[in-house]
Parts: C-alpha cells; sequence; structure tokens
C-alpha cells in the first residue's frame, strides 16, 4: 500500500472550520514563536504589517507628545527669562537673596552644599552611568535597553549645554557671594543632568529590580537626589529657582520622551541578547531563557 502523505495545512498548523478553532490555533502559534520558539522562523504575514505600523505610529506619536511638551516648558519659560517678564525676575531675585542668606548664616551647611556639588558634577553623574550600561548589557543582557539609556544621557548632556548657549542667561548677583560658578545660569546644568540620570537610571534597573519594595526605594532615592541637587544650586547662589526648576522638568522630560519612542520597538536583537520587557522582538533568532527564571534559579 501507498504510504499517505499528510494534507499539507495552513500557517499556524490547524485547518479553520465553522467553531473558529482554526484561527484561535493560529494565534497561539504566533504568539509562542514570537515569545518562546527554539531555531523556527515565525512567518511574517500580510496581517502583521498593518499592526505593525499603526504601532510604530503610536510609539512615535506619544514620543513627540512628550518632546513637544518639555519643549513648551523649556523655551517658554527661556522667553519669558531672554524677555527679562517682572513677576519671574523679581520672585527669582527675592528667592535667592533669601536662601543665600540662610547659607551664609550656617558655614557647616555650605560646606555641605559644596561637597554635594562637587560629587554631582554632570561628567561624574554620566562616567557612573556609563559604567552601569555596560554592567546591564555583559552582565545582565539587556544590550538594547543599555545602549538605549547611553544614548539618552548622552542627548540630555548636549541639550543642557545647548540650552545655556541659546538663552545666555547671566549667574545671580549676590552682595556677598555664597559660590561661584563659571557659564550660564539657564537651565541648571546640574539640576538637568541630575534629572536625567536620576530618570534613565531608574527605567534600565526597572525589569532587573522585581521587589516592590526596592523598585519603591529606588525611585525614592532617585526623587530625593534630584530635589537635593536642585536645591543645592539655589542655596549656594549659582541657580535661580526657575533655572533649576525648568532644568528639572527638561531632564524628566527628554528621558520620557526617549522611552516613549523606545518603550514597544522591535529591534532584531543578537540571539544571546536578554528579551527587553519594554520591545517586541520578531524574526527566526533563538530566543534566550527569560531573565526571571534566571533569577529565581
Amino acid at each position: 500500500m501507498a504510504p499517505q502523505h499528510p494534507r499539507p495545512r495552513p500557517e499556524g498548523g490547524s485547518e479553520p472550520d465553522s467553531t473558529g478553532r482554526g484561527l484561535r490555533a493560529t494565534e497561539r502559534h504566533r504568539s509562542h514563536c514570537t515569545r518562546w520558539a527554539v531555531g523556527y522562523e515565525c512567518p511574517v504575514t500580510s496581517d502583521d504589517v498593518p499592526t505593525s505600523e499603526r504601532s510604530r505610529t503610536r510609539r512615535l506619536a506619544r514620543a513627540a507628545v512628550c518632546a513637544a511638551l518639555t519643549a513648551t516648558v523649556l523655551f517658554g519659560v527661556g522667553f519669558l527669562v531672554r524677555s527679562k517678564w517682572d513677576p519671574l525676575i523679581s520672585l527669582d531675585d527675592t528667592a535667592i537673596r533669601a536662601m543665600t542668606d540662610v547659607t551664609r548664616e550656617h558655614p557647616a551647611l555650605r560646606d555641605a552644599l559644596i561637597v554635594w556639588q562637587e560629587a554631582t558634577q554632570p561628567v561624574k553623574l554620566y562616567v557612573a552611568g556609563t559604567l552601569l550600561c555596560l554592567w546591564v548589557w555583559l552582565a545582565k543582557g539587556y544590550r538594547t535597553r543599555a545602549w538605549w539609556a547611553f544614548g539618552t544621557m548622552m542627548f540630555a548632556w548636549f541639550v543642557g549645554f545647548s540650552a545655556k548657549l541659546v538663552f545666555q542667561r547671566a549667574r545671580p548677583l549676590v552682595e556677598d557671594p555664597v559660590s561661584e560658578a563659571p557659564g550660564y545660569s539657564f537651565p541648571s546644568g546640574h539640576a538637568l543632568n541630575s534629572a536625567a540620570f536620576c530618570t534613565t537610571v531608574v527605567i534600565l534597573l526597572w525589569p532587573l529590580v522585581q521587589s516592590r519594595a526596592w523598585r519603591a526605594v529606588m525611585v525614592t532615592v532617585a526623587g530625593v537626589v534630584v530635589v537635593l541637587t536642585a536645591l543645592d544650586r539655589t542655596f549656594l547662589g549659582v541657580h535661580y529657582p526657575s533655572d533649576v526648576s525648568v532644568g528639572v522638568l527638561t531632564g524628566v522630560g527628554l528621558v520620557l520622551a526617549s522611552y516613549a519612542g523606545y518603550s514597544g520597538w522591535n529591534p532584531q536583537d543578537h540571539p544571546r541578547t536578554a528579551r527587553d520587557p519594554d520591545t517586541t522582538t520578531t524574526g527566526s533568532h533563538r530566543d534566550p531563557v527569560p531573565e526571571e527564571s534566571r533569577w529565581r534559579s
């Protein structure tokens, strides 16, 4: 008797029928293949293309909205600074005089502020951030996520430096200066870069920190660092309150805009790259064992 060959089945391994079981099987196949397939090439059908395009459009739209809001704050307040809007200038001058008076009366506070100023220099923060990105990449396998974090920090640094050249606001003038700093005042580089650094680090490490308690600790520490840096600049009299406020909002806004464009991206990662929960991978590569399983082992 001649061998009987099985009738070929459509993509997904199941024939569609009136009950819809074939359709469900196809969807299960796609889901399974996308996440855990080993050495199997997932077919990309015409139905997948519109979904991918819509996802990319939504992702880029979110990033554009965040970027637009951040630019509105930066350039809106920057315009008021350049035009010397009286209510803002008066508020800044009054606040800076009161805060430097407090620092002048407490030498120990001034010394602590100087130490914090040196510790939060942008170059030092970004050296630490670069080393952290290398660890996340080489030790944990999150190559794409590490590159996103590094690129975001460098972009924030560039924006902060460029904004100073655009607005060219002079440093506060105080009769008896508590401290001095070179360059322009708006926006505060320390505030902007510390906010961008801390926000990026929190997002970078989020999938590696599984405990809700430790995640809360991480967010709290990041917030404290940003607030202390902002207060440090004003109590030392080297930045106006508007400088640090816009710096913090710009730093956080830049990172959120970058993350909005990154989240949901589908890079063709190397087979040994860990599966990033904020991206979706497509193609015919071999997905590794999830990071969550390795943490439990």
